[in-house]
């Protein structure tokens, strides 16, 4: 009797229904898949619930893409527990998420020499609430300057907490007035002050697995006008340093599922944000890129459960900072040699060659998916739980017509 190996993806969710429902409906549609050893591989999907939990309680789900975790401490506790115990598999690691928020993402990029803006960590506004608060606050507390730090980093920049969450506290300070509002109005938010630099445009590299996508990101739109359908807006240079530097931020970090904010200015690749547990994956956000988006994450999870790949808890960051301190190297040339590493990491050509290999007609099924009446039905549904019912027509065809672009390009 042929080998059968039948594999279970938890999908740990907040309020989000498309990607969840286009990820399952995907799914069924790719199928068993026969490996070159001759072993099938079947895959199913269950919707984790939030309960309690024995810690030696067997864990049913091989892998798990969690959406919440980063919010909700009880089912963060429960994967923690699932990856060291079961070896469940994580898209992300809450491990590294928790330990390595946006302040300590800066540091450890800036450790790698790359152009994160100068970045200043100022004292909390208001003491937090802890009876010793005042009596180390009196003793220890240097008094600071802060239109000093402001006027030396310049105007403008960008005051943001350190571990940031959904663009929650974000304000841009354009002079002295803006600086001490959003200040005050920090409370017990922990803040940075982040120059910004000169640039041409706003990147937003999304990055699943051993795939990223560069998207000319534009901030000051609503939403759904967000991700511009633009292609080639980078040069040559910058589009291969915004893809690496998205998958190397990935791979030092043991994230799988991650978005990347940079600012461009011609060749000059700046990471401005690259900490993002829960990254935006909206039907209604993304439109254009969203099948892609979904197709990376079936087959990464496929590729993850087929190959039995495991979760790494050591980071081993030695090995990128041994290319940090080599004082032979240029900037590019490291760029390339922590790109190896996350390959490395990725096992980015085992996975396209596993991809070939297994999923020959993924591509196909993926786009006759889009083109069918179930991605339409989960278009409708979203747009209509999104949007009020005088608006809903109007968006319902901007998406159609987005989605709709996508299948004709693959087309050609």
């Amino acid at each position: 009797m042929a080998d059968r190996s039948q594999h279970l993806i938890g999908l740990l969710l907040g309020a989000e229904e498309d990607w969840p429902q286009a990820f399952e409906a995907l799914l069924r549609q790719v199928g068993p898949v026969k490996d070159a050893a001759g072993t099938t591989h079947e895959f199913g999907t269950e919707r984790l619930t939030i309960e309690p939990f024995d810690l030696n309680d067997p864990v049913r789900v091989g892998l798990v893409i969690d959406r919440l975790a980063y919010w909700y401490y009880h089912p963060r506790e429960w994967l923690k527990k699932a990856a060291l115990m079961n070896g469940t598999y994580l898209l992300n690691s809450p491990f590294t998420f928790q330990a390595m928020e946006k302040h300590s993402a800066y540091c450890a990029m800036l450790r790698l020499g790359l152009k994160i803006p100068r970045t200043v960590l100022v004292p909390y506004k208001n003491p937090v609430d802890n009876v010793r608060w005042a009596y180390t606050s009196a003793k220890y507390n240097k008094p600071f300057d802060l239109d000093a730090i402001a006027d030396d980093l310049g105007y403008p920049m960008y005051m943001k907490p350190f571990d940031g969450g959904g663009w929650r506290g974000v304000s841009r300070i354009n002079n002295r007035d803006d600086l001490h509002q959003a200040y005050d109005e920090s409370g017990e938010m922990l803040m940075h002050l982040q120059a910004t630099v000169e640039y041409e445009k706003f990147a937003r590299a999304l990055s699943i697995g051993a795939e990223t996508m560069v998207m000319d990101f534009q901030p000051d739109e609503p939403m759904h006008n967000r991700y511009a359908v633009s292609h080639d807006f980078l040069s040559p240079s910058a589009g291969h340093q915004a893809v690496a530097i998205s998958r190397i931020v990935n791979a030092f970090f043991g994230w799988e599922f991650n978005s990347c904010e940079m600012l461009v200015n011609g060749d000059s690749v700046h990471p401005i944000d690259y900490a993002n547990a829960c990254p935006d994956v909206a039907v209604t956000s993304l439109h254009y890129y969203f099948p892609w988006a979904i197709g990376a994450l079936v087959k990464w999870s496929i590729f993850s459960l087929a190959t039995g790949r495991r979760t790494k808890v050591d980071l081993h960051t030695e090995r990128y900072f041994a290319v940090a301190d080599d004082d032979s190297l240029d900037y590019d040339a490291k760029i390339e040699a922590y790109l190896a590493l996350a390959d490395e990491y990725f096992e980015t050509a085992r996975y396209q060659e596993w991809c070939a290999t297994n999923l020959p007609d993924f591509d196909e099924q993926l786009v006759a998916w889009v083109s069918g009446p179930d991605f339409d039905r989960i278009l409708t549904e979203t747009v209509a739980a999104t949007y009020p019912a005088h608006e809903q027509d109007k968006f319902l065809a901007h998406f159609r017509g987005l989605t709709g672009l996508w299948v004709t390009d693959q087309s050609k």
